[in-house]
């Protein structure tokens, strides 16, 4: 059985994309219609929507957007595609770390330049892709679930950093999708989920989730893990990922990787779940992966007011990298990949 979330993201709707506003989640819930490539671009830069795969898709509707736009005033096809081309690196700019938005703006231009009809057939035909691919990260995130819900013991408590869940993805989730469907086999299930420092993800978007699909949560702060490993009360681990590389080591939200070393020690489980598409094996490994630095008033400020003194030193990654010896297993789906993560993702791959 597959537990269905009442969270629906990102949508294409009258030839708009039309998204949660994060940012102001969960003291408001709001729609924004995004009608332009350079509105994608802020919507994604600015964490109106985040998460690696809704990135994704948002990266896939901004090239469609982009392309709508382009088709009201250039004639000329080859300047179409030059131009659209343009705003496709423009919208791949906006975030660097997570992969999925590079795999899905490349998918829309490859698409482009394979067409050879019109611009209004190119058009047509992202705007179809972008849909598709919206469909299918549903899809994918159930099967995922699925999957992750295998390894989970019953009764389980899960620890979870960040926010992997619905706000992340199109509409069900990967690290929240696994939970979802080990609470539909087992409403003993329970969470602890992270506040996620400096934006409070997990304090603002995990809980408003889980708590909205009657999933039991308890928030804690992210220095506390450690102790409640220590005392037995959580039995593993589950976060998601923004780039996975080709050994297996993972970006994720800056903390994930003090998780995974707290995890180890206590000998508790430690899960990555993620689709394909977050995995880049073109290259060897995290020491790879670019980390975006943040924002500093992330740190200085809550809600607007500072918290520490005006002229300390600020320094903001806003992901870190999880070496692959840290991990469990990679929950995609596809199934589970285990280590050697070397082989299990080449593997894997060849089958695609």
């Amino acid at each position: 059985m597959t537990f269905e979330s009442k969270i629906k993201t990102i949508e294409w709707i009258n030839n708009c994309s039309r998204m949660i506003d994060q940012t102001i989640l969960p003291k408001e819930f709001k729609l924004v219609d995004v009608k332009t490539a350079e509105e994608m671009y802020y919507a994604i830069k600015d964490m109106i929507v985040r998460g690696a795969p809704a990135i994704g898709i948002a990266g896939a509707h901004g090239v469609a957007l982009g392309a709508i736009e382009l088709s009201k005033t250039e004639k000329n096809k080859e300047e179409f595609l030059k131009k659209l081309n343009q705003k496709a690196q423009y919208l791949k700019s906006s975030r660097p770390t997570a992969v999925n938005l590079m795999w899905a703006v490349d998918k829309q231009i490859k698409l482009a330049n394979e067409i050879q009809g019109s611009i209004e057939d190119i058009t047509n035909a992202l705007i179809k892709n972008g849909i598709k691919l919206e469909n299918e990260d549903i899809e994918i995130n159930k099967k995922m679930g699925d999957y992750g819900a295998e390894v989970v013991p019953k009764g389980a408590t899960i620890l979870t950093h960040c926010n992997a869940g619905a706000l992340a993805t199109v509409g069900y989730g990967t690290a929240l999708g696994v939970i979802r469907s080990a609470f539909a086999k087992d409403p003993t299930i329970k969470v602890f989920a992270d506040e996620t420092r400096p934006r409070q993800q997990g304090a603002r978007l995990t809980t408003w989730e889980l708590t909205q699909d009657g999933i039991p949560t308890t928030l804690i702060t992210d220095g506390m893990c450690s102790y409640f490993m220590s005392k037995g009360m959580i039995n593993m681990v589950v976060v998601g990922a923004d780039r996975i590389a080709a050994n297996g080591d993972t970006a994720n939200k800056i903390g994930t990787y003090t998780v995974a070393i707290a995890a180890k020690y206590h000998n508790v489980p430690f899960y990555i779940a993620a689709p394909l598409s977050t995995i880049d094996i073109s290259i060897k490994s995290g020491k790879e992966i670019p980390i975006e630095e943040r924002n500093h008033e992330e740190v200085t400020h809550i809600n607007g007011d500072w918290i520490c003194a005006k002229d300390v030193n600020i320094i903001n990654p806003g992901f870190d990298v999880t070496p692959n010896e840290l991990i469990t297993g990679i929950i995609t789906e596809k199934g589970i990949l285990k280590p050697n993560f070397v082989d299990s993702i080449k593997r894997v791959f060849e089958k695609e």
